[in-house]
């Protein structure tokens, strides 16, 4: 008679999985003890300084998730050759896990074992999905292993500040890590935007341009250099609005009035809006007009938190057989994400004296938009596909 693998449940059939139920769960509690952390009303030892400890979590803890969930996925079905699963993709969630954990038992556990655990994550993730593009020859989806080693690079940046090996580098770290992760958004919105618009809306052409692409990415990648660089004033003034246009005419040619009665497709859409307009904030942060948290909150919480809520939805429904339709709560959720990004970027610019009223109302709006997400999302990820198929 035949064991059954203790991991041999729906939940650890594919990558999107337990990574998006992951994801979801850790949207919840990181931004609950951020809360209580930012307040003074938990005080605990931990690996990082409190606000790398909330940059780092949230980027590659919780994007970190996400990112694992997609592309585990999305290279099987690039390449059709079989991602992790069973134990081996326990393992790797596992490990995921003790990175999130291992950072407040600081005392207990040497520094050098709580940095080793978090950042073997990112190079086995790597590992595993560049196995099959190579095997199968699908070399230009390699720019994913690289954009996953620059992840790597700033997470060790950030570790080598916490650990005492370099002073003054964790900032530029995460730097790093946010400018690649939005480079990793706009090279896969390239390929699933029109993609999604055309089967959404049956009859629809969305128009590809490579040229506005291609400019797309470059545009960003010289904003985010030159930030990393110190270079502020006009010059990036000047790149982050370029980057703003090229970004909006790429969009304007995917873009049809029908998204907004699809709930998958306009959360996308907005969600790619808080980039370009964390690029105007650029502007106006270079300029000292504005805070550059307002812009980088913008970039982070508006646009990767609203992205990667709708893609999880999407591609959640898409890989467990259901029909691609948000049901209302998931609506409500993608208008609450955004009305948390509302209130922590636009609302501080109008009304200053009321910052931190604005970010309780914003906490209050994310949590509950990833409490309808766990809600309706949980069961799904759980549950064998409705038909049949696997995975």
């Amino acid at each position: 008679m035949k064991n059954q693998n203790i991991f041999d449940y729906p939940l650890f059939a594919l990558g999107f999985r337990p990574f998006f139920m992951l994801a979801g769960l850790s949207g919840l509690i990181l931004i609950l003890l951020w809360d209580a952390i930012f307040k003074g009303t938990l005080v605990t030892e931990n690996y990082y300084i409190s606000t790398y400890w909330h940059a780092h979590e949230m980027l590659l803890g919780y994007g970190g998730a996400v990112i694992a969930g997609f592309l585990l996925t999305a290279v099987k079905n690039w390449t059709g050759n079989p991602t992790l699963t069973g134990d081996k993709l326990a393992g790797l969630c596992l490990l995921w896990l003790y990175g999130r954990i291992a950072p407040f038992y600081a005392g207990l556990l040497p520094d050098l074992l709580i940095a080793f655990i978090d950042l073997a994550f990112l190079p086995l993730l790597a590992y595993h999905i560049t196995k099959p593009i190579i095997e199968t020859k699908h070399y230009h989806n390699l720019i994913f292993t690289g954009l996953l080693l620059l992840l790597m690079l700033g997470n060790i940046l950030v570790h080598c500040e916490m650990l005492g090996l370099k002073p003054s580098t964790a900032w530029f770290g995460l730097r790093l890590i946010v400018a690649t992760v939005i480079v990793l958004i706009l090279v896969m919105a390239g390929r699933v935007f029109p993609f999604f618009t055309e089967r959404g809306l049956p009859g629809t052409l969305a128009i590809r341009n490579p040229q506005l692409d291609n400019g797309s990415i470059v545009s960003a990648v010289l904003v985010f250099g030159m930030q990393m660089l110190g270079i502020s004033g006009t010059l990036l003034a000047i790149s982050a609005l370029l980057a703003a246009i090229i970004n909006c005419a790429r969009v304007a040619g995917w873009y049809v009035k029908k998204i907004w009665y699809v709930p998958l497709l306009w959360v996308l859409y907005v969600g790619y809006g808080w980039i370009i307009i964390g690029f105007v904030l650029t502007t106006l942060s270079a300029y000292s007009l504005i805070q550059p948290s307002l812009s980088l909150h913008a970039f982070t919480l508006g646009g990767i938190g609203t992205l990667t809520l709708g893609m999880m939805a999407r591609v959640a429904l898409g890989h467990t057989g259901r029909a691609l339709r948000a049901s209302n709560a998931i609506a409500i959720a993608f208008v609450l994400v955004n009305v948390a990004a509302f209130f922590r970027i636009v609302l501080p610019i109008a009304l200053p004296n009321w910052y931190l009223t604005f970010i309780y109302g914003s906490t209050l709006a994310w949590l509950a938009a990833f409490s309808l997400f766990m809600f309706v999302y949980g069961p799904i990820l759980a549950q064998s596909r409705i038909d049949g198929k696997e995975g």
